[in-house]
């Protein structure tokens, strides 16, 4: 859970989630919306595939990103139970 809240702790990061949350996209079609270095825009993927939060796949010779979003129902369902846990109190 700690990679998942690092990863979501960057602004560029939750940037990116948003654009995939509306199509799958190429690295380069999200590296060009950004005013950073390619190498750091891969940086950001790799953090945030490592959290589980975007899944690649190799198309010809382009990388399609996606958003993973049984990791978001996961996130969701543990905070409706923190919070159902925390109104018992």
């Amino acid at each position: 859970m700690n990679t998942i809240f690092k990863a979501l702790n960057d602004e560029t990061r939750r940037n990116i989630l948003e654009m995939l949350s509306k199509q799958e996209m190429t690295a380069g079609d999200i590296a060009d919306k950004f005013n950073i270095s390619k190498p750091s825009i891969s940086h950001h993927f790799d953090i945030l595939k490592r959290a589980d939060l975007v899944t690649s796949e190799k198309k010809g010779q382009f990388v399609v990103y996606s958003l993973n979003t049984t990791i978001f129902e996961d996130i969701i369902k543990w905070i409706i139970t923190l919070k159902k846990n925390n109104g018992k109190n």
